[in-house]
């Protein structure tokens, strides 16, 4: 059976978001990292998700917490809504995506602007706006 990314991007995990998240390739896009984020987030890869913030804002301190709390969702799926430069001749970049989870029995969406620069060529996550925060009230 092949096991697709979980990104959404309808490639295999090995030829998508993988190579990124162990750290053999490097995102050329801000929407590609974004998606890596998203896949390292359903597969609990925290290391990745800390490291690929920008130095100055990494959240070492909430590697334990941002653990557990991946360790208790179901991740069901994103979709970009849009995004803004971001590609491999930019420096900066914002991806607007929908991620839908399940948290404790109920679904919800996480609607975010994410904001993205590459230092040094590395797209790196800089900081996020929450636009609403859809539960939708499905019991599990």
């Amino acid at each position: 059976m092949i096991e697709y990314c979980p990104c959404g991007n309808n490639k295999v995990y090995e030829e998508c978001c993988k190579p990124f998240i162990d750290k053999k390739e490097y995102p050329d896009t801000a929407e590609e990292l974004m998606r890596s984020r998203y896949t390292a987030f359903t597969l609990g890869k925290v290391d990745y998700i800390i490291n690929t913030h920008i130095e100055k804002i990494r959240p070492v301190k909430e590697r334990k917490k941002m653990q557990r709390w991946m360790n208790s969702i179901e991740w069901l799926g994103l979709s970009i809504v849009k995004t803004e430069a971001g590609q491999a001749n930019d420096e900066i970049g914002m991806v607007e995506f929908r991620a839908i989870y399940i948290e404790d029995g109920y679904t919800e969406a996480l609607h975010e602007q994410s904001n993205f620069e590459k230092i040094d060529g590395k797209w790196y996550y800089v900081s996020g706006t929450h636009l609403q925060n859809d539960k939708v009230y499905l019991k599990y």
